[in-house]
């Protein structure tokens, strides 16, 4: 089963076109009942030169940092064995650190929330695209020690405006139906005009 939600587009600061994703040299998966969800702004066709309503972050860049949060926006300083056991916590698969590497590189978008005392990566998400037209938000993650305190909306708010920002107007990400909840609020609507999202699966047919 597939949703299709169309964003009423937020924004942030913003982010430079040419972003290179690089990981340190140290350190929204798929659940087979996820729902694909796509956010559009109101033009699908949207350049780089489109400009979106700034809205007010629900949590500013200083209020993370009052509360003993850092704020990134590349992959430098990201422990990947930290971020896969927050991977883990959550219900992903453990994944391969040299696979998170490479998915790093390929990374158009990215904003994570380390923790300053124990430089833990707590809350992380990320998005690829084609720079242009579309982008694909993926792994959507907040520690379960972290979580109830907003950290989830600062990262998704941030990484929304950074790709609305850039003109990007079609976005979409995965979501398993109990926290359709969560990306309601920011925006996300399901199925906009009858528009529903398909997943190929590598499940053989079974012979009659």
């Amino acid at each position: 089963m597939s949703l299709k939600m169309l964003l009423r587009g937020t924004t942030s600061a913003p982010l430079p076109t040419s972003l290179h994703l690089r990981t340190a040299t140290t350190s929204r998966h798929h659940h087979p009942h996820s729902l694909s969800i796509t956010a559009s702004s109101a033009s699908s066709s949207s350049s780089s030169s489109a400009t979106f309503p700034a809205t007010t972050l629900s949590i500013s860049d200083a209020e993370l940092e009052s509360w003993g949060f850092a704020l990134h926006r590349d992959p430098a300083s990201l422990d990947l064995d930290r971020l896969n056991a927050v991977f883990v916590a959550v219900g992903f698969p453990r994944r391969d650190p040299g696979k998170i590497r490479v998915a790093l590189e390929h990374t158009d978008a990215l904003v994570w929330v380390q923790h300053r005392r124990t430089e833990k990566p707590v809350a992380f998400a990320r998005a690829t695209g084609d720079g242009v037209f579309n982008a694909i938000i993926w792994d959507v993650v907040v520690d379960p020690s972290f979580q109830g305190i907003g950290l989830g909306k600062a990262v998704m708010e941030r990484l929304v405006g950074d790709l609305l920002d850039r003109g990007i107007g079609n976005i979409a990400l995965y979501s398993e139906p109990r926290v359709l909840g969560f990306y309601r609020p920011l925006g996300f609507v399901a199925d906009p005009d009858g528009i529903r999202g398909m997943v190929y699966s590598r499940k053989q047919k079974k012979k009659k």
